[in-house]
């Protein structure tokens, strides 16, 4: 294989992450020969942003790159891998988070490296995508040395941290939806509580957007448990009767999620040490009161 900035990249699928990766790579000094969408858009908009040709056809990118990247979606991996020829000495390299190399068994059994390339990073626009690499963590994992070797160093070169995982990489992934796509699925809900005053939904995420970044940044500088606020941290019990009470009454489709995750609170804020074991029963026995009972 070729020294790392001398080789031919090629990426198979221009949606967010391929676009995003593929200018990444250019800009970080690296060749990328071609690009392929069935999608002429945004195969087009893919390898202008790359400096890149756009191929005609999937196969093209096989026979032009020497590591091609599939950056197609997640179930479509081993099918778009198993309809090209590869060759010995290529590289073939996909971005599933949640999979290791079985989906490409197909060019793996024709003579290609085979590896993952995987930004924990949320790609919602190109543009963002680009913004948050430097800093986000990538994790790697290959079936040659080689190969390894040139994927971490991809990784440093846009800024990532390089991190090989041992064990399932489904727990991995299964981590990132958790602490990204259910914020979101949390946010969704909290700010569509504004509406009951009388604000819209985006109007309440614009207001909670700030207070996130700084739940966010105290996570970064204090950690886990120090970083929880709230009234779970502080033992309020009265308060969160208040909200059972609101929520039986404005949203009671929600009671359900703020009472799990209230209960999944209560060992955080015994970690941190700001309340005791009596307190904590306490507000367990709030949470798993039935509507109109009291806590007390």
């Amino acid at each position: 294989m070729n020294r790392p900035t001398r080789l031919r990249l090629g990426f198979i699928g221009a949606g967010v992450v391929g676009s995003a990766l593929s200018a990444a790579l250019s800009d970080a000094g690296y060749r990328v020969a071609a690009v392929f969408s069935r999608d002429v858009a945004r195969r087009d908009a893919a390898a202008r942003g790359a400096g890149a040709r756009a191929a005609r056809q999937a196969q093209d990118v096989a026979d032009a790159a020497d590591v091609v990247f599939l950056t197609v979606p997640d179930d479509a991996i081993s099918v778009v891998a198993a309809g090209i020829r590869w060759e010995g000495g290529k590289s073939v390299v996909h971005c599933n988070g949640a999979a290791s190399l079985e989906p490409l068994v197909a060019p793996r059994s024709q003579g290609a490296a085979v590896g993952v390339f995987h930004p924990l990073q949320s790609f919602a626009t190109k543009e963002q995508a680009g913004r948050n690499l430097p800093g986000s963590t990538i994790t790697i994992d290959a079936s040659t040395d080689e190969l390894r070797s040139a994927l971490v160093e991809m990784a440093v070169a846009v800024g990532g941290r390089p991190l090989a995982l041992h064990g399932d990489r489904a727990v991995y992934h299964l981590s990132a939806v958790i602490a990204s796509n259910y914020l979101v699925t949390l946010l969704d809900l909290a700010a569509g509580l504004w509406r009951e005053l009388g604000l819209s939904k985006e109007e309440g995420l614009r207001a909670l957007l700030p207070l996130v970044r700084g739940t966010v940044e105290n996570l970064d500088r204090v950690g886990l448990p120090a970083a929880l606020t709230g009234p779970i941290a502080r033992g309020d019990v009265g308060t969160i009767e208040r909200h059972l009470a609101v929520l039986d009454r404005v949203a009671p489709d929600v009671r359900t999620v703020y009472k799990e995750l209230a209960r999944r609170t209560i060992p955080i804020a015994l970690a941190k040490g700001r309340i005791d074991v009596a307190t904590a029963e306490r507000l367990a026995a709030c949470l798993d009161r039935q509507g109109g009972d009291s806590c007390e």
